[in-house]
C-alpha cells in the first residue's frame, strides 16, 4: 500500500542527515535534553498529522499552547494516511526538511529509528518535570523504544476492540463474547432482515491482517517471539483463519471481501450490522447523536495494538520548539483535556481519572480502553514492518476470497512474512 524506504534512500538520508543540523530559532541540534523554557524557545514548527478526529482535537488545543509559547506558531497539515509516509520519507531526505514534527505509525517506528531519521528522545523525556514515561502501559512504551533509546511520545491508541449495539445484544439476550465459538453463535443470532451479525474489513492487505489477527490470538496463536522469528505457521493460525472465513460467510454483509474500516463502520452506523471489532475510539463518534453502542475487549483479551507516536525528526529545523509542544500536549494536564474533548487516550492516569469518566465517556469505556493497552500487541515487530503486514494480508484475502487453502493460506503467509522481515 506505501513505499518502502530502499537501501538506496537510506544510504541517502545518512549523507543528508549529516549535512543537516537544526538551524537557528533557539534550538539545540543534536540528541539533548535541549530546554522547554518559553522565554527561550521559539521558531515555526511545521507538523504533519493524519485526517482523523485526534488531529482535530490537538488543533482545537492550539490557542492554550500558542499562549504559553507566544514566540512558538504550530502549523499543522493534516493529510489522509495513504500519503503520509511518502511525505515523511521525502522531508527526512530533503535539506531543507518539510517537518519539524511528525507522527509516527507503529510498523514506521523501527525502520524510522534505525535509519537515523528520528531523535532518541531519552534525554528531553528525563529533563520534563513530571513527566511520567510509566505512566503508559508497557506495550506502548515497547514500540516507542528502539535499541533501548527512546524514539517517540505516544500520542493516541487505536487499540482494536469489540464495538457493539447494545439494544440488539439485549435483545437477544447475548453478552460480550470471550472466545470465538462465542463471537460466531453471537453473529448468527444477530444475522436477520436488512441486519449483518457481523460487518468486517477483509481488504487485501493491512486491514485483513489487523482484524484477522485478534481471531489468531483468541485461538493462543501468535505473529512473532520474543527473539522477532515470525510465528504465523501453526495450527493456532489455522484455526483461527477457518473461524474467521465460517463467520464471515455466515453473518458478514454480502459481497463485502473488499470492505475496509470505512465500510465497516458506515455498515453498524447505519443499522446495516450489529457489531464489528475495531478501533475503540470509534464509540465516542458512534455515541454522538445517540447512546447506543459499547466496547468490549476482543474475544479472548487480548487486541492487535496500533498506536501513533510524536517524532522529533533528526534534520528538524526547530527541535526545542517541536519538543516543547510535544512535552506541552503529551502533560498529564493536557492528555485530560485532550481525552474529554474526544482523543484516544494513552495515559493510565487518565484513564483511571474520575472527572475524565464524568465528562468523557463514562467509566467502562475508559477501564475497558486500559485492559486493552495493558495486553496488547502490535502487527510487526522490526525492519519492513509495514510491508510485512501487507503480505500476510494479501495471503489471508486470498484465502476468504477461496483463492487458496487456509492450509496453503497460513503456510505462504509465515514464509513470505519472515523473508520480507529478513530483506
Amino acid at each position: 500500500m506505501h513505499r518502502l524506504i530502499t537501501i538506496v534512500a537510506a544510504l541517502i538520508a545518512v549523507t543528508a542527515l549529516a549535512a543537516c543540523g537544526s538551524d537557528s530559532g533557539g534550538d539545540s541540534g543534536g540528541a539533548t535534553a535541549g530546554t522547554t523554557d518559553p522565554a527561550k524557545v521559539k521558531g515555526t514548527v511545521r507538523v504533519i498529522m493524519e485526517e482523523v478526529p485526534d488531529t482535530e482535537v490537538v488543533q482545537g488545543l492550539l490557542p492554550e499552547f500558542e499562549k504559553a509559547y507566544p514566540d512558538v506558531d504550530v502549523k499543522v497539515e493534516a493529510l489522509p494516511y495513504d500519503q503520509m509516509r511518502d511525505r515523511i520519507v521525502s522531508s527526512f531526505l530533503a535539506s531543507k526538511p518539510t517537518y519539524d514534527l511528525i507522527i509516527v505509525d507503529n510498523p514506521w517506528m523501527y525502520d524510522f529509528a534505525k535509519g537515523g531519521f528520528l531523535e532518541p528522545l531519552d534525554e528531553r523525556i528525563d529533563a520534563v518535570e513530571g513527566f511520567e514515561w510509566d505512566d503508559y502501559s508497557e506495550p506502548l512504551r515497547t514500540i516507542a523504544t528502539v535499541d533501548g533509546k527512546r524514539y517517540a511520545v505516544p500520542f493516541y491508541n487505536y487499540a482494536l476492540a469489540l464495538v457493539y449495539r447494545k439494544d440488539l445484544y439485549e435483545k437477544a439476550g447475548l453478552q460480550p463474547p470471550t472466545s470465538l465459538d462465542e463471537l460466531q453463535s453471537a453473529a448468527q443470532k444477530l444475522t436477520g432482515g436488512k441486519v449483518a451479525g457481523i460487518a468486517m474489513q477483509p481488504q487485501k492487505g493491512y486491514k485483513i491482517f489487523e482484524e484477522w489477527a485478534n481471531y489468531l490470538f483468541a485461538a493462543g496463536g501468535s505473529i512473532q517471539d520474543e527473539s522477532g522469528k515470525v510465528t504465523l505457521d501453526s495450527p493456532q493460525a489455522r484455526t483461527a483463519l477457518e473461524k474467521y472465513i465460517e463467520i464471515y460467510k455466515q453473518s458478514a454483509p454480502k459481497n463485502s471481501l473488499n470492505w475496509a474500516f470505512d465500510e465497516s463502520i458506515r455498515a453498524v452506523s447505519s443499522d446495516r450490522a450489529a457489531q464489528l471489532l475495531s478501533y475503540n475510539w470509534m464509540l465516542p463518534t458512534l455515541n454522538k447523536e445517540k447512546d447506543r453502542y459499547a466496547i468490549a475487549e476482543v474475544p479472548g483479551g487480548k487486541a492487535v495494538l496500533g498506536a501513533w507516536y510524536w517524532g522529533l525528526p533528526a534534520n528538524a529545523a526547530t527541535k526545542d520548539a517541536a519538543w516543547s509542544f510535544v512535552a506541552w500536549v503529551g502533560d498529564k494536564e493536557q492528555e485530560k483535556r485532550r481525552v474529554i474533548a474526544g482523543g484516544a487516550p494513552v495515559r493510565n492516569s487518565v484513564l483511571d481519572d474520575s472527572e475524565v469518566w464524568e465528562q468523557g465517556f463514562g467509566a467502562d469505556y475508559y477501564k475497558t480502553v486500559k485492559a486493552a493497552l495493558e495486553d496488547a500487541a502490535p502487527l510487526a515487530n522490526g525492519k519492513n514492518a509495514e510491508e510485512m503486514i501487507n503480505v500476510v494480508g494479501e495471503e489471508l484475502n486470498a484465502a476468504g476470497a477461496g483463492q487458496k487453502s487456509v492450509d496453503d493460506a497460513i503456510t505462504a503467509a509465515g514464509k513470505r512474512a519472515q523473508e520480507t522481515l529478513d530483506k
